[in-house]
C-alpha cells in the first residue's frame, strides 16, 4: 500500500466580508491573539485582516469567559501567539460557523507521493491521509496525483468513498492497469 499525504503549505485564507472595501478574502498574516480582561472575565479574538484593504477584523474565540475556565498552556499561549494555536483555533469548524467565514484552501496545501511508485505492479493500493482538514474531491486528488483525466479516474479507480463529493478525511483507493 502507497502513502500519500495531503500537507498544509500556509494557513488558508478566510472567505469573510470586509466592513470597509466589502472584499471577501481576509488573511491571518502571522498570526495573532488579542486577549482582553474585564474582572474575571476574558475575550480572546483572532484578528486577521482584509486582504485588499489592510483593515483588522475580530473574530471572536471566547466571550466573557471566566478565567479559571482556561488551561494555562492554552492562555499562555493565547498571550505569546502560539502559532499551532492560531492554526488549530482556525481550523475549528464550529468557531467557522459561529463567526460565519469559510476557509480557501486556493494554494494552501500539496499532494506528496512517493516517487518509486511507479515499479509497483497493477492493481496498485494507495492510502490518502489528510494532515489539515482540507476539503478535496477524491477524483481531483487522484487525477491530479496520477496525472490522469477525472474520467479515466472513474473508468481506472476503486474507491472506498464517493470520488465526487469533497472529502476531509482519509480514504484508500486501488488503480486498475489501464486498456
Amino acid at each position: 500500500m502507497l502513502p500519500w499525504v495531503v500537507r498544509r503549505t500556509r494557513l488558508p485564507l478566510l472567505s469573510l466580508r470586509c466592513v470597509d472595501c466589502r472584499s471577501t478574502s481576509a488573511t491571518t498574516g502571522a498570526g495573532r491573539f488579542r486577549v482582553n480582561a474585564n474582572g474575571k472575565l476574558l475575550d480572546v479574538w483572532l484578528l486577521v485582516r482584509c486582504v485588499s484593504c489592510d483593515r483588522t477584523i475580530k473574530i471572536t474565540v471566547y466571550e466573557r469567559t471566566p478565567v479559571r475556565s482556561f488551561d494555562p498552556a492554552e492562555l499562555r499561549g493565547y498571550r505569546v501567539n502560539d502559532p499551532e494555536l492560531v492554526a488549530a483555533t482556525l481550523l475549528d469548524p464550529l468557531l467557522a460557523r459561529r463567526n460565519r467565514f469559510a476557509l480557501d484552501w486556493a494554494g494552501a496545501w500539496r499532494l506528496d507521493i512517493p516517487s518509486a511508485w511507479v515499479d509497483e505492479g497493477w492493481p496498485v493500493q494507495v492510502d490518502v491521509v489528510f494532515e489539515d482538514p482540507v476539503p478535496i474531491r477524491p477524483d481531483w486528488l487522484i487525477a491530479h496525483g496520477l496525472g490522469i483525466s477525472r474520467s479515466e479516474v472513474l473508468r481506472r479507480v476503486k474507491c472506498d468513498i464517493a470520488l465526487r463529493r469533497p472529502t476531509i478525511s482519509g480514504f484508500t483507493f486501488t488503480v486498475m492497469a489501464g486498456d
